[in-house]
């Protein structure tokens, strides 16, 4: 796979990581588990098979993202997963961030894209 099958990679970990989250969180927030707070109603949400879903596909990219993409530079890319969480957070449930952790997110971004930019 080539380099553009390798960023292909990092995306759709990105989007389902995300994804994954959003669910979660949209699960743990509805009525009835908020509630109840067990396990069987925790079972009974969609969201929250969603979410597991996301994170099995996940995995199985990750572990092809990291057939090409040497894990020092790997997981640092993935840093890039807290920022698109961040930013779903604050645009789907209204979380606000603040300066320190908008400083973070910047932080965060810029040293993926060093790493990016300096991957082979």
């Amino acid at each position: 796979m080539t380099t553009s099958g390798a960023v292909a990679l990092w995306l759709l970990n990105l989007v389902l990581d995300t994804f994954g989250q959003v669910a979660f969180k949209s699960a743990a927030r509805t009525p009835a588990f908020a509630q109840e707070l067990g396990w069987l109603s925790l079972a009974r949400q969609p969201l929250v098979w969603l979410g597991l879903a996301c994170y099995c596909v996940e995995f199985f990219s990750w572990l092809a993202f990291l057939s090409l993409v040497p894990l020092s530079i790997a997981v640092l890319l993935a840093s890039i997963n807290i920022v698109s969480v961040m930013l779903a957070a604050r645009w789907l449930f209204g979380e606000h961030g603040g300066p320190l952790r908008t400083a973070g997110i910047l932080l965060i971004a810029a040293g993926v894209a060093i790493v990016g930019l300096g991957a082979p």
